[in-house]
Parts: structure tokens; C-alpha cells; sequence
């Protein structure tokens, strides 16, 4: 499991919705918390509407004061300042969570609006894509606040590729030391809605498509009741669904519905125009969900 979290902050408010996800897992796992800020070249004088921490001291004395408020007495917190000032503050984080074996890094996303967060993609989406280390991704609340965290109800989306499947045992992980249920959930796409590569296909051969999309949901929820039973078996409290329609969209409301904490999602890691072209389904889900959502690198071994 995960023993040194590191979390960058820009200095923001925003940016500080990272920080009771950060609290919460460092106690549930006993884990080591770095705080990191980035000093950037030709900063603006603010960020988000507040002033922009350009000078090392300024970004010193600000982490030393949210290592105390923002976490427990006990919990082991480091202050680091990248003062070397760089314009690439994705690959400056990436490079110090790798160098000094952070496991997992806890930073909040905020996107303005899902048209420019799919195209641009945001820097805690660039990590995920050139990093090897998991990445939970968090929002602030409606009025720009950091939100409370916790992890009653963790939804695991699964589909027919077997890497996305290597999200599963880190959700068991984290359910296992926070006592929660796993919800296990796989959407098979409606015929109507199929696009690119499948939409040609739907209109070659209809009859085949609708046949497979049937087959792929009997082999879906088979495949899901007998990881239901396991996880029971081994005491878990969790549940299995197949839904159809667009994978996306659905996962988003199911997470909603349920009143989900978290989301474990395996992720090739593609961003902007490539998420794009390839349709990402975890890209569209950071665009459209407020919902943590733990990104696991997957297929980058």
C-alpha cells in the first residue's frame, strides 16, 4: 500500500481541496506527507484570484503553516520548495515523486469548464500521463473550499481490457484499512450510441454488432458475479452491476447515485488531443465528474 503521499500545491485555495484526502490517507495508512511547491518561471502576481507564491520564503512559511492545520500531530510531514524556477511544473513534480519514491501523489484538478480540461488537460492530468505513480485527483466544493473527505464507498470501473483490471487490487487495499464497500461496475455501450471504429461496424453488419454487444453483457455480468463472490469471500461488503449506455456518462450518474467516495479508475494516461482522438473514457470522467478519483497508471511496465 502506500507509504509517502506527496502533494503539490500551487498556494490557492483551490488547490488546497487536495489536502483532506491527503489527511485522511496518511492516517488510514500511517503514511509519510510531503508538501511541495513548485516555484514558477514568470509567475503571474496572482493565481485564482489570490497572490501567487513566487519567492521560496514566502512558499516555506506557507507550507509549515498547512502542515499544521490541515494535518494530525502524528502524522510525519515534510516541506519541500522546488526553487529552481522551471515553466513545466507537471514534469518538475513527476521528476521529484519518482526520485525520491513517493508512491502516491494527492492533487486537486481545476479545470475551467470541460471543454478546455479535455483539450488542454490539467497538470495533475499531466502527471498521471507521465508518471508511474497513482494519482488521486480531487475538486473543491461548489463555493471553491476544500471538501470533506471520506471513503465509505469506493466504485471500481471495470471493462474488457485486462489492464484496467490492475485498479482492482490497490481499491481492495484502501477499502480493506478504510472499512468501506467496493462497487464493482462495467457499461456495455448501447447499439445506437456506438462511435468511431464500432459505428462503422454498426452500420456493416447490425445484426453481428447487437449480437456481440448481448454476448459482451451476459460475459460481463457472469464474469462480475463470480468477482462478487470472491470479494465477499474474502470479507468484503461489495456489489456488481453491468449497466449499458455510454461509459462515461453512465459511470459519472451511477457514481452519483450511489453516493460514491472515490473512484478507482485504470488509466493508460492519454491526454488532450490524444484522449481525444481515442475517445478516453477516464478523460471524460475527470471532465465530468466532482467525485475523487484515484487514477492507477496501468500498461507502463
Amino acid at each position: 500500500m502506500f507509504n509517502h503521499i506527496l502533494v503539490p500545491i500551487d498556494g490557492s485555495l483551490l488547490a488546497e481541496a487536495a489536502l483532506p484526502a491527503a489527511a485522511y490517507w496518511a492516517e488510514k495508512l500511517k503514511a509519510r506527507v510531503t508538501l511541495m511547491h513548485v516555484i514558477e518561471k514568470n509567475a503571474p502576481d496572482a493565481v485564482h484570484g489570490q497572490a501567487h507564491l513566487k519567492h521560496p520564503q514566502d512558499a516555506e512559511r506557507y507550507l509549515k503553516d498547512l502542515a499544521k492545520r490541515a494535518f494530525a500531530k502524528r502524522t510525519p510531514i515534510d516541506c519541500h520548495v522546488h526553487t529552481n524556477e522551471t515553466d513545466d511544473v507537471a514534469g518538475c513534480i513527476v521528476e521529484h515523486a519518482e526520485e525520491l519514491a513517493h508512491d502516491l501523489v494527492i492533487m486537486c484538478s481545476h479545470g475551467r469548464g470541460a471543454a478546455l480540461h479535455l483539450f488542454m488537460g490539467s497538470i495533475a492530468q499531466s502527471v498521471i500521463a507521465r508518471g508511474s505513480q497513482p494519482v488521486l485527483i480531487t475538486h473543491p466544493d461548489q463555493e471553491g473550499k476544500p471538501p470533506a473527505f471520506y471513503c465509505r464507498h469506493i466504485l471500481v470501473p471495470m471493462d474488457d481490457d485486462p489492464e484496467h483490471a490492475e485498479a482492482l487490487p490497490i481499491s481492495k487495499g484502501l477499502a480493506r484499512v478504510a472499512g468501506a464497500t467496493l462497487h464493482l461496475a462495467a457499461v456495455i455501450e448501447q447499439f445506437a450510441s456506438l462511435s468511431g471504429d464500432k459505428a462503422v461496424a454498426r452500420r456493416l453488419l447490425p445484426g453481428t454488432t447487437s449480437r456481440l454487444l448481448e454476448l459482451a453483457r451476459q460475459d460481463a455480468e457472469h464474469y462480475f458475479e463470480e468477482l462478487e463472490r470472491g470479494l465477499r469471500a474474502e470479507g468484503f461488503q461489495a456489489s456488481a452491476h453491468v449497466f449499458r449506455g455510454d461509459p462515461a456518462s453512465v459511470i459519472v450518474e451511477a457514481a452519483a447515485a450511489a453516493s460514491i467516495d472515490l473512484i478507482v479508475l485504470g488509466t493508460h494516461g492519454k491526454t488532450g488531443m490524444d484522449a481525444f482522438w481515442s475517445g478516453s473514457v477516464t478523460n471524460r470522467i475527470v471532465s465530468l465528474s466532482r467525485i475523487p478519483l484515484l487514477l492507477v497508471p496501468v500498461g507502463k511496465g
